[in-house]
């Protein structure tokens, strides 16, 4: 089946152009020029109306918790509602966490994520390891992992007793990881030091979703990424910063960058549109996440970061909770609290409201949600590009519309909207997956199951020749 997306203006990392798209089964065939799709396309060929709109490649989503397991609780979303929710907002492919059961090989979690995933996901999707239990037994399973076509491994320097890694197993996992040729991601906050602030407030009575944010500061967050960047370097291995939300571990990271260190970082809607004052407010353990939302003061070093390249991505870490799983913690202990934000749905249309403020451009834009996630992380030029050959994902979208967004309107399976009542301009009109229409008009009108699996090749990312430069920058002001 041939399919011409006809009259849009097309936005990729170069430029913008009007242009048409030829598809040609699940693939890209060109661009061409507006009214020259027959040279591709010949007679018989579907048509997309576009004109008006701006045509993008479908988003890559390198951070999801879909079905995401927290003690006796699992995330809202599965693998189906989070993938359809996606894809109504213009995002055409995840990279999920499988989770490492403790004791066991992480091999275990990436066939029970597989399990979960096959045959209910309506988007592409690959996965991330999360290693719980870094021990050498487990660390011995990575080349496995690598053939099963995941090549990146997440630790965290945060949540003593569950997840927690200290220096010595981060250091040899990343050892094992560059020579792999895997990407390790690092959640980073000094979860020891955080523990006992946590009990501090508990203490002193502090039993609101306020102290979750105090308890959480900056400097915390700031000093952990630091501490991974030195390890990363020690062990010669790509490192990969979630979901950063404050200044001072931007600028460890800007730092890290400018001296030639293979370190890369990404940050995620909450932290843009957000601020700390929402969980001292009434339902603010709707808005308890890890790191915590930060003040405004934060939110305008995350966007210069975006705007200059010194943040590579835009991911959701989309883990959401409803309402009753929540409350029963609600001035009793805010450290229970479930933590997560939904958002895999909203991503292009905060990202869309960034440009419409002049914060980011479109190609900016598209870099952010498509093009640099899919190099990162070994999907590239399948997807994340509308180059000839690649994956026909795109999305039709509306700069010029206007929308609330609302749990009353959203696809997500979760009961309340961290942007409830916000008015953004930017629609997704349609969405085309692997050159079939799935969305139109804004509704999902795809195939239960049609997600494929996407295995990630290793050795994308690699440590530069030589030694990395000398710290010879400028003190950075604006951390």
């Amino acid at each position: 089946m041939t399919l011409v997306v006809e009259g849009g203006q097309v936005v990729t990392p170069e430029g913008v152009v009007a242009a048409d798209v030829v598809v040609a089964g699940e693939q890209v065939a060109g661009l061409v020029a507006p009214g020259q799709a027959g040279v591709l396309a010949g007679p018989g060929a579907t048509r997309l109306d576009a004109r008006g709109m701006l045509v993008l490649p479908g988003g890559v989503d390198v951070h999801t918790h879909l079905d995401m397991p927290l003690g006796e609780l699992r995330s809202a979303d599965d693998f189906a509602s989070g993938t359809e929710a996606a894809l109504v907002g213009g995002t055409t492919t995840v990279v999920d966490f499988c989770v490492q059961p403790r004791g066991q090989s992480p091999l275990a979690g990436l066939a029970e994520w597989r399990e979960l995933a096959e045959g209910r996901a309506v988007c592409d999707y690959g996965f991330h390891a999360i290693l719980s239990d870094p021990s050498e037994a487990a660390l011995a399973d990575l080349p496995a992992l690598v053939a099963e076509g995941v090549s990146s491994v997440k630790v965290f320097t945060a949540y003593p007793g569950r997840l927690y890694a200290d220096d010595g197993r981060i250091l040899r996992t990343m050892q094992e990881a560059a020579a792999l040729g895997m990407v390790c991601m690092v959640h980073a906050e000094n979860g020891l030091a955080i523990d006992v602030l946590v009990a501090q407030a508990l203490a002193r009575g502090e039993l609101g979703p306020a102290a979750h944010g105090t308890t959480r500061p900056s400097v915390l967050e700031g000093e952990a990424t630091q501490r991974a960047i030195c390890l990363a370097e020690v062990a010669r291995c790509p490192l990969y910063v979630v979901h950063l939300s404050a200044a001072e571990a931007l600028a460890a990271v800007r730092r890290a960058r400018r001296r030639g260190q293979p370190v890369f970082a990404e940050t995620c809607p909450q932290y843009l549109f957000l601020d700390e004052g929402l969980l001292g407010g009434p339902g603010g353990e709707r808005f308890v996440c890890s790191p915590p939302l930060r003040s405004t003061r934060h939110q305008e070093a995350l966007w210069r970061g975006l705007a200059r390249g010194d943040l590579q991505t835009v991911a959701t870490d989309h883990c959401p909770f409803c309402l009753a799983e929540r409350a029963p913690w609600v001035g009793v202990d805010f450290s229970k609290i479930p933590n997560g934000l939904p958002g895999i749905e909203h991503r292009l249309d905060l990202l869309h409201q960034g440009v419409v403020e002049g914060r980011l451009t479109l190609e900016r834009m598209v870099e952010l949600a498509a093009s640099t996630p899919a190099r990162l992380f070994g999907l590239w030029p399948k997807k994340g590009s509308l180059l000839p050959g690649a994956d026909a994902d795109l999305v039709v979208y509306d700069p010029r519309s206007r929308q609330e967004l609302s749990a009353s309107r959203h696809h997500m399976a979760v009961d309340y909207s961290a942007y409830e009542g916000m008015v953004v301009t930017g629609v997704v009109r349609s969405v085309v997956q692997r050159g079939e229409v799935v969305v139109r008009d804004g509704r999902f009108v795809g195939r239960p199951g049609r997600g494929r699996y996407l295995p990630r090749p290793a050795g994308v990312l690699g440590w530069p020749t030589g030694t990395l430069a000398d710290e010879g920058v400028e003190a950075d002001k604006e951390a």
